[in-house]
This record gives structure tokens, sequence and C-alpha cells, in this order.
């Protein structure tokens, strides 16, 4: 019983505790609650104050600021009342002065009205006196004023005409003399530093033989060594009357180079058979094929030109055995790619420029005889093909004036093609070809009218004209040595240049007695 009689005393007295602490501690917060309600009522009646107060200092600064900003409009409106004042009485005053302008103009309208009558009436009776005066012109002299215009206006264009032809031949004399002048001065020197052989070579198409004997030999049983060698070559074996001597005909230079090679190479072994034969040719082609492409590289190296396709290379070589005029072309090519340079040099051209298109420009014929077209197109072609530039393929084509010059470095390339080709020996012709171009030279210049005589000098390359001096007077023979010269460029074919020279001359005979 006592263990719990003394919980239940525990219990009682914690509970009776727990009731105390609750009282306390609510008396605790009615407390703190009634004061926290006497400040906040306080709080709130100062701030009712403060509000009061501070509404009542926003009325005084808002009127006051009304106030102030009424002054100032005020005082901005009298400021505008009295610049409108102002404007009003210069507007006025500016009127005034535009109605005392507007009615001096007035007046001086009226004046020149006067004067413009006054002037009609006068130019009325000018015009009346130059009839007059015309009228009595035409009577005195006997043709109407039409006539006499058409008189003065002949008169004045043959004295024009006149003045301008010996203009023109002042003109072109002074520049034809500093023009040659230069010019000899700039060919002498390329011509100088370059130095080129001069001798015309021509590709040897004749195989000398030991004996009369080989002839046998090279035709074979039946003819069949003959015909397997022009089989593989392409290239036709004359073998006629002509003591110890093989002629080799054919179109290609190329391939007649390799019969050539083979067919010597043939004699020197001595074994001439079919099966042989195959195999000195294919020997042959190797062996000028390699010698195309060292030709061809030498000449690159020869020119310092750079950079070129390894197919414009063997092109370069191909021209090592084709001539044109019996000049070897390779070596014509490495002469022109020399002048140009160097003339481009003396001129401050691309001297670069010069020479590539030089060594170029000729490129076409080795080629023209396996291509349809002129030699000029098929090398521009060929140029453009492997990437050459644009002023190396328009030198090309303009080097015979197949297309018009556009730059200094084409007229370079013409020149120093026509230098070359011109050089004496450079080139032979043959007689046939010859005598007419020297026959179809003196016709053009006879076709003229006023020409007496004429004759073709320095193997073709002069033409002197003798022509009638009652016809042709030295203006007209001007114009006439002009019009022939572009008539030979238009309906010939030659090499270099032909200087027309047109000779007028006039004597005065008298005899003593």
């Amino acid at each position: 019983m006592a263990p719990i009689v003394t919980i239940l005393i525990a219990f009682v007295t914690l509970a009776i505790g727990l009731l105390v602490g609750y009282l306390i501690r609510k008396s605790i917060a009615e407390a703190k609650i009634k004061s926290a309600e006497e400040a906040a009522a306080k709080i709130l009646i100062d701030a009712r104050k403060e509000s009061e107060t501070r509404k009542k200092e926003a009325l005084l600064e808002a009127k006051e600021e009304i106030h102030r900003l009424r002054s100032e409009a005020d005082r901005e409106n009298k400021e505008r009342h009295n610049d409108l004042v102002r404007q009003e009485k210069r507007l006025q005053k500016k009127e005034e002065d535009i109605d005392r302008k507007l009615e001096g103009i007035e007046r001086k309208e009226e004046g020149i009205r006067k004067k413009e009558q006054e002037l009609e009436e006068q130019g009325a009776h000018l015009d009346e006196l130059q009839q007059h005066k015309m009228q009595e012109l035409e009577e005195i002299s006997g043709i109407t004023s039409t006539e006499a215009k058409q008189i003065l206006l002949n008169t004045i264009e043959s004295e024009v005409k006149h003045e301008a032809a010996m203009m023109i031949r002042d003109i072109e004399n002074s520049a034809r003399e500093e023009g040659e002048k230069r010019a000899r001065e700039i060919v002498a020197s390329a011509i100088q530093r370059v130095a080129a052989d001069h001798v015309a070579e021509t590709t040897v198409s004749v195989v000398p033989l030991p004996n009369e004997e080989m002839k046998g030999r090279i035709i074979g049983r039946e003819g069949r060594n003959i015909r397997t060698l022009e089989t593989l070559t392409g290239i036709d074996l004359i073998i006629d009357d002509t003591p110890e001597a093989v002629i080799l005909s054919g179109f290609d230079p190329v391939r007649r180079e390799i019969a050539r090679n083979a067919l010597e190479k043939l004699i020197l072994d001595g074994r001439i058979q079919p099966g042989r034969i195959e195999e000195m040719v294919e020997k042959s082609r190797r062996e000028v094929e390699q010698r195309i492409w060292d030709e061809g590289e030498q000449a690159t190296f020869d020119t310092n030109v750079h950079g070129l396709h390894s197919e414009l290379i063997k092109l370069l070589g191909r021209l090592k055995v084709r001539t044109s005029y019996g000049q070897n072309v390779l070596k014509h090519s490495v002469e022109v790619s020399h002048l140009a340079g160097v003339m481009a040099a003396e001129l401050g051209a691309d001297v670069a420029l010069a020479k590539r298109a030089g060594l170029l420009h000729d490129i076409g014929k080795a080629i023209d005889h396996e291509v349809e077209g002129s030699h000029t197109a098929i090398g521009a072609d060929m140029a453009r093909k492997y990437k050459e530039g644009p002023g190396v393929i328009h030198a090309i084509l303009a080097h015979h004036g197949d297309v018009e010059v556009t730059s200094l470095e084409d007229a370079l390339v013409q020149a120093a093609d026509t230098i070359s080709a011109a050089r004496p020996g450079a080139r032979r012709e043959t007689l046939e070809y010859y005598i007419k171009r020297l026959q179809k030279l003196e016709e053009i210049a006879e076709s003229f009218e006023g020409v007496e005589k004429c004759y073709a000098i320095q193997a073709g390359r002069e033409i002197r004209i003798i022509v009638e001096p009652d016809k042709i007077d030295d203006l007209m023979a001007t114009r006439t040595a002009r019009e022939i010269a572009k008539r030979v460029e238009a309906e010939l074919e030659y090499p270099g240049q032909i200087k027309v020279v047109v000779i007028r001359e006039t004597r005065a005979v008298d005899y003593a007695k």
C-alpha cells in the first residue's frame, strides 16, 4: 500500500505544480499583453500626430510650388508676348520694303518692255537693210548667197585638208624618225646581246649508205624489209638512182627522225630483217623521245623559263626536228624568247612574261600536222590546256596578227619573231615562191593610179615606186605610200617587213642658145 500511496501523492503534487505554473504563466502573459496594447496605442497616437504634421507641411510646400510655377508661367508668357510684338513690327517693316521694291520692279519692267519694242523695231529695220544689201551684193557679184556660202565652204575645206595633210605628214615624219631611232637602238642592243647563230638548218631526210649493195638489203626479199620499216615508222623510203643514199619522206618530223635513226643503226649493225627492224625502231623511238625531252628541258634552262608543264616541254623538244623556211623552230623560239626579254627589259615591260611567251609562241608547230588549224590557234589551245596564263595565250595568238595586240608584251613577241625570221640567212624560200611574191608585190604597187614604175629590191624587203609628178603631189605621195603598205599587209605573206618608198621627182629643163 505504501508504494501506491507514494505514487499517488507524487502525481497529485505534480498536478498541483503544473496548475500553479500555468496560472503564473497566464498572469505574466496577460501583463505582457496589456503592456503591449498600451505601447501600441501610444504608437498609433504618435503616428497620427506625426502624419497630421507632415500633411500640413506637404500642403504648405505644394502651395509654395504652385505659386512659383505660376510666377514663372506669367514671366514666360510676358516674354513671348514681347517677342510676338517685336516680330510683328519686323514683318510689317519687311512688307513695306517689299511693296516699295515691287513698285520699283514694275517701273523697270515697263522700261524694259519699251526697250524691247524699240529693239524689235530696230531689228526689223536692220533685216530690211541687210536684205537690201544682200540683193545689191548678189546683183553686183552675179551669184546668190547660197552659192557664195558653198564657195566659201569649199575654199575653207580645201585649205583645212591641205593644212591637215601637212600637219599629219610633219607629225608622222617626226614620230617615225624618233620611233625608228629608238627602235634601232633597242633592236641593235637585243641582237648584239643575244648573238644567236644565223645559219639556217634543215632536217636531214637523206641517209647515206656505205655501198650500193646496202639498198638491196634494205629492200629485202620481196620488199619485206622496206615494208616493215615503212609500216613501223609511218615514213616512206625512196630508193632510186641516187648513189649511196636513201631518201626518207614524211610530214611528221619526229617519225622521220625515228626512221632515220633506226635506219642508221641497222646499217651499222648489218643485220637487216623484220625482227631486227622492229627492235631498232623501238629503240630509236625511245632515244628520240628522250632526246626530245632533253632538248625541251635545255631550252627552258637556256631561256630561264621555269614551271612549264611536262607536256609543253615535250612539245618544245619536238620543235628541234621541225623547220620553217629552213630555220630550226626550237632555236628560233629560244632566240625569240631572248630577244623579247631583252627588249622588255629596255622598255620596262614584264620580262618573265615576254620570255615565256616568246619561247612558246610557235609551240603549235610541234603538232600542226596532227591537228587541224593554224599553228597560232593550236599553240594557244595547248597553252590553255596546260594552265598557262592569259598573257602568254594572247601573245601566242597575236604574234602573227590573228588577234589584236593588247599589251606591250604582245608587241615585243611579235617584233622578236620578225627579227629572228628576218636575220640574213635565217630562212630560205623556194625560188618559185620567192619570184611569185616579188611579182605580186609589184602588181599591188602598179594597181594604184599615178604610179609610173616600181621595182622590188633588197630581196623583196623594199619596193621603190616612181609616180607621175603632175598627177600626185607631195601630200598624195605620203598617202599613196601608206595605202600601198596596207594593201601589202592585207594581201601578202612574207617574213620580216617590207619598206615602201614613193619617189616623186619634178625636173625643170631649159637650153641656153
